[in-house]
């Protein structure tokens, strides 16, 4: 067998060890340890790159702003931050048909910029809203469901450990990544509410109501959730400020959370012992499945699976949306059966190359050069220009037309159609990341296999999984809709990005 068709038949192998239910972390390993040894026939060239590869993973210091933010989230769950935020909510929503359910999305939405984890939000905030909901009346199938799509909130609202390591496969900037996830996380959290409101309206019987929270009550409560705020705005505020990188910000967030929770009394010496042994099992575990990734990963990339496929298909000459479309299906799909990091790390080496070869368009260099014309216009013509150029340059503006060399030389720009590729590159890669981040978290809601739906379930054995089921189908098409909506419009996502 050729080295080309080594690597595709390591596909089939790999899914048949996850179905066996082999750890993804371990199964990557094995199939790249085995891979290199058939396709360098011999075990030197597979065990000296064991060495180097293990060495050149752990020792990268982007990876430790994972502990950090996992530090940070069990930290703000001790310091009460979850109760806080959801009685905070609940105050302002729970007195309407569906608010207590609202209030749940907006703590999980308010949680997750401090926790980074979707799982772990899905837990803190099942434990913190499901009493609140069966004491009201709640049907538990959609309990469950609100607390399961809530959780997704996690890791799309930042920070989250999942753009992180996207940033790191594909040597994209963490700062702009967190910065393009604001505005599709706030649009989740208003979908989710949308869905709860359709629902409740549907099934009038599922979601019962509470008493009013006079107004004193409800500004004492948003009063309790400062630290949320204080530890969100350091961390994301200090990052796009400069003060400090996103590593030394996630430090910044753990040590801020860590005093919120000792001042409030959640965090002793036993606490924070435990705390630590949490978030060392938690990062094994992750950094695990980022060496066995990167083993198999450095297989494919020696077979030249990701570059024939990239070709390929653009071979093929079909259009990027066509592409990019199947590939958001195919992670709805496969989302179903597999976390979000073993995901992304799996999939992101092989379909990155494929996405980064195409040509969306999303950056012009007609526009480019026109915002750096009208920069320079802002401040007045330059006195040396003549009437007749200044026309051509408002012409070229107005019509969307490029520059010529010309015209750029006497407004003192210079915009290549290099810079432009390179932009296309970077929004490109960030648009995709976000993208793929929202769907392999739809995955983690999907029936039949949604990790979240699993987790909350266990927290409610009153509950039918099927009434979850059903329930959770509503946030799922809230979430497609999402998706439609942000592969139409890029803009949307790239709309916080510096120019």
């Amino acid at each position: 067998m050729s080295a080309l068709e080594i690597g595709i038949a390591s596909f089939p192998a790999l899914m048949v060890l996850i179905f066996l239910r082999v750890p993804i972390g371990l199964a990557m390993f094995l199939v790249g340890l085995l891979g290199l040894v058939l396709v360098t026939d011999g075990t030197q060239v597979a065990f000296a790159r064991l060495k180097n590869e293990t060495y050149t993973t752990f020792s990268s210091y982007s990876l430790t702003i994972v502990p950090m933010f996992l530090l940070m989230g069990h930290f703000a769950t001790l310091g009460g931050m979850s109760t806080a935020l959801f009685k905070a909510a609940e105050g302002w929503l729970g007195h309407r048909k569906g608010g207590i359910a609202m209030a749940s999305i907006g703590a999980c939405a308010g949680f997750g910029a401090i926790c980074g984890s979707s799982l772990a939000t899905a837990a803190t905030m099942g434990r913190v809203a499901l009493p609140e909901l069966r004491q009201y009346g709640y049907a538990g199938g959609f309990s469950t469901a609100t607390l399961a799509a809530g959780g997704t909130l996690g890791i799309l609202i930042p920070p989250s450990v999942v753009l992180v390591i996207y940033a790191i496969l594909t040597e994209q900037n963490i700062a702009k990544l967190f910065l393009a996830a604001f505005i599709p996380g706030i649009m989740a959290a208003l979908g989710y509410v949308i869905a709860i409101s359709v629902y409740v309206r549907l099934y009038p019987d599922s979601a019962g109501t509470r008493p009013p929270v006079p107004y004193a009550e409800r500004f004492a409560a948003l009063l309790q959730v400062w630290p949320v705020l204080l530890v969100f705005g350091l961390v994301v505020g200090g990052i796009y400020l400069g003060w400090f990188t996103p590593t030394e910000g996630a430090a910044v967030g753990a040590l801020g959370t860590g005093v919120i929770a000792w001042l409030n009394g959640g965090l002793t010496r036993a606490s924070l012992s435990e705390s630590f042994l949490v978030t060392a099992r938690s990062t094994a575990m992750i950094f695990f499945i980022v060496l066995g990734a990167a083993f198999y990963n450095g297989f494919l990339a020696l077979t030249q699976v990701p570059q024939e496929l990239s070709n390929f298909v653009v071979a093929q000459g079909y259009s990027p949306w066509v592409v990019l479309a199947l590939i958001l299906a195919f992670y709805l799909v496969f989302g179903c059966l597999m976390d979000s990091l073993s995901m992304i790390l799996l999939t992101i080496p092989i379909f990155f190359p494929v996405i980064s070869a195409m040509d969306f368009d999303l950056v012009s260099l007609a526009a480019m050069q026109a915002d750096a014309a009208m920069e320079v216009l802002k401040t007045g013509v330059p006195e040396a220009m003549s009437a007749e150029t200044l026309a051509g340059i408002k012409d070229a503006i107005a019509s969307g037309a490029e520059l010529t060399r010309e015209q750029m030389k006497e407004l003192g720009i210079r915009v290549t159609r290099g810079m432009a590729n390179r932009a296309e590159a970077e929004h490109v890669a960030i648009w995709f990341g976000i993208l793929v981040l929202i769907v392999v978290e739809v995955g983690l809601i999907t029936p039949p296999v949604g990790m979240n739906l699993f987790i909350i379930n266990a927290m409610d054995r009153t509950t039918r999984m099927a009434d979850t089921y059903k329930a959770v189908m509503f946030f799922v098409g809230s979430d497609i809709v999402r998706v439609i909506i942000l592969v139409a419009f890029p803009a949307i996502t790239l709309f916080l990005l510096p120019g």
